[in-house]
């Protein structure tokens, strides 16, 4: 089965990824990058990350993981593990949105990391180390921010 993994996160100066559930900042130009990364593709996430979206994003799959298996919403894909949520995605590029724990257990079988590094450094309650071992390929500044593609160093 032919597919990339790709781990879509923003992460800022200090390691922070979120805040009381949510994005500790507003750049409505990672909004739009996000957009364009994910439609098309199945979006794997822990349920957390899923409470904290808008609601349903259009056109794209969403795969919840959780332990709990009574969870339901309305549209989501509902996963025990993240080996079952990439055996439901299938082949092609599967998007990986987090949180910190789901980054954490994708990493091994990710083949590319669309990093936003925003150059601040909030206060958070969610917090990702760097990613070791990974070389940068591509990087786009942007006033406050960067965004960096990497691969496997």
């Amino acid at each position: 089965m032919k597919r990339e993994i790709v781990l879509i996160v923003a992460r800022a100066s200090n390691g922070v990824i979120g805040r009381d559930g949510d994005l500790p900042w507003h750049i409505p130009e990672d909004l739009r990058h996000f957009k364009a990364l994910t439609v098309g593709t199945p979006m794997i996430m822990g349920r957390k990350t899923f409470d904290s979206l808008p609601g349903l994003l259009p056109g794209r799959r969403h795969i919840v993981i959780t332990r709990n298996a009574t969870w339901f919403a309305e549209g989501a894909e509902v996963a025990p593990s993240l080996e079952d949520a990439m055996s439901m995605a299938g082949s092609g590029t599967i998007s990986i949105i987090g949180g910190a724990e789901i980054f954490q257990l994708a990493l091994p079988y990710a083949d590319r990391i669309e990093l936003t590094e925003v150059h601040v450094a909030p206060a958070g309650d969610t917090v990702l180390p760097p990613f070791d071992g990974w070389a940068e390929v591509a990087r786009s500044p942007h006033a406050g921010f960067d965004f960096v593609t990497l691969r496997r160093g």
